[in-house]
């Protein structure tokens, strides 16, 4: 006895035999499945207009050239209008739309004034890598033929300002490995334009995971008082404890990170700290000076770090006489992190998260020049973190090598480290 087919089984089969036959078709006529003259393209047209023709006679309850059942024609068909689509992957599809005479017909398939979906996050994504609206707009007409105004391209990004409030304020883990803090300078139009700074935390949690933990705009330069603030934010979203702080060497940011996590260790950013020497030297010494660096914070110890930064120092002072205050005014901010295991060091050393966001943030900034308020400031730079991860949750990268990085940090800081459970 032969055994029934599940009928997953046969739509699968179905499915099959309907792509076979559609890719025969594109054989026999010499076409392509994709590209503007694709069968793909016209197949999607064909099955547009075929819909909408359906729809309007289930609307008007009888078929083409049929009379209603009295007898007479009251609505009825009026033509089509041309109307062009932006549809996924196949591009813009020109289609002829059916009207009815009383003009009561309003189309499921491709509603009136509407767009086919996956356009929303077309213009998001262009949005996030710093076009303006008027630019997005033109990118639609050149490339996909369509109309997208920029009154819509603003209706479609107003939309995620809600989204940003709720990420910025959701609840975050217990504890953090370590947290990287940074100010990214923006210009703003507040009566006229000025710069502001605007404030990013990204977190590095006990998996392994780097987070965005927030975006913050303020009211003037960046400042300890108001990372103070910031600070204070994320230990009222859940953060009781931070192991290490790797910020720049703001003064007074050290009394604000003892003020909310006391038990913190505030460590000097490695990354900040070679940026501010390269601006007292010259660009064609840059990799040079790097080479020379890199020992100081590879050392073993406080002691050889100190042997291979005065070795620096001598050689480039006579030159940059400045980068010597530079490194002895951080100095202290800058060593903690040698105390500790390689793996730990590894994490804290390894600011290409942060780096990298402030790549993204200062390519989108750029395109635009300045910004007309500080919430479209902010709708750009959600958008970028959003686009780095599209679910939304801030999310980077996992660190490689977490494991050695987790046994590290369990036993360094066992008495801090929270309870199977706990973490949330």
């Amino acid at each position: 006895m032969t055994p029934t087919k599940k009928p997953d089984a046969e739509k699968r089969n179905a499915e099959r035999e309907a792509a076979l036959t559609f890719v025969r078709m594109a054989k026999e006529k010499g076409l392509d499945l994709t590209g503007p003259d694709g069968l793909l393209k016209q197949f999607t047209k064909s099955v547009l207009e075929t819909a909408l023709d359906e729809e309007m006679t289930e609307h008007l309850g009888r078929a083409k050239h049929k009379k209603s059942k009295d007898g007479r024609a009251a609505n009825t068909r009026n033509g089509t209008t041309a109307k062009t689509v932006a549809a996924d992957s196949v591009g813009p599809v020109r289609i002829e739309v059916p009207r009815d005479r009383d003009g009561s017909f309003e189309p499921v398939v491709v509603r009136k004034r509407r767009r086919l979906p996956g356009v929303d996050e077309v213009v998001l994504s262009l949005y996030a890598r710093g076009l303006t609206t008027g630019e997005i707009s033109a990118h639609f007409q050149e490339i996909y033929g369509a109309d997208v105004s920029r009154e819509t391209v603003s209706r479609i990004t107003e939309r995620v300002v809600a989204e940003k409030d709720e990420w910025c304020s959701r609840p975050l883990d217990r504890v953090y490995a370590a947290v990287f803090i940074d100010a990214t300078v923006v210009k703003v139009r507040d009566g006229q334009v000025a710069n502001r700074a605007f404030y990013v935390a990204v977190g590095v949690d006990l998996e392994g995971g780097r987070d965005v933990l927030g975006i913050w705009a303020s009211p003037a330069a960046e400042g300890a008082r108001y990372w103070l603030s910031v600070l204070t934010e994320l230990k009222n979203r859940g953060v009781d404890d931070v192991f290490f702080l790797i910020c720049d060497g703001l003064k007074g940011l050290p009394d604000a990170v003892g003020a909310v996590w006391p038990l913190a260790i505030v460590q000097t950013c490695v990354a900040h700290l070679l940026r501010n020497t390269f601006r007292y030297a010259s660009k064609k010494d840059w990799d040079a000076i790097k080479r020379d660096a890199k020992p100081i914070y590879t050392a073993p110890s406080a002691a050889a770090a100190a042997a291979a930064r005065d070795a620096m120092l001598d050689k480039w002072e006579a030159r940059y006489p400045a980068i010597r205050r530079l490194w002895m005014d951080a100095w202290e901010r800058f060593i903690p992190f040698l105390d500790y295991d390689v793996e730990i060091r590894r994490v804290i050393c390894t600011t290409n998260a942060i780096e990298s966001l402030n790549a993204r943030f200062k390519r989108s900034i750029r395109a635009r020049g300045h910004f007309p308020d500080e919430q479209a400031a902010l709708k750009c730079m959600y958008l970028t973190v959003r686009s780095l991860d599209p679910t939304g949750k801030g999310r980077i990268r996992w660190s490689a090598r977490w494991k050695p990085a987790l046994n590290a940090f369990a036993i360094t800081f066992a008495d801090r480290w929270p309870s199977e459970g706990t973490q949330q």
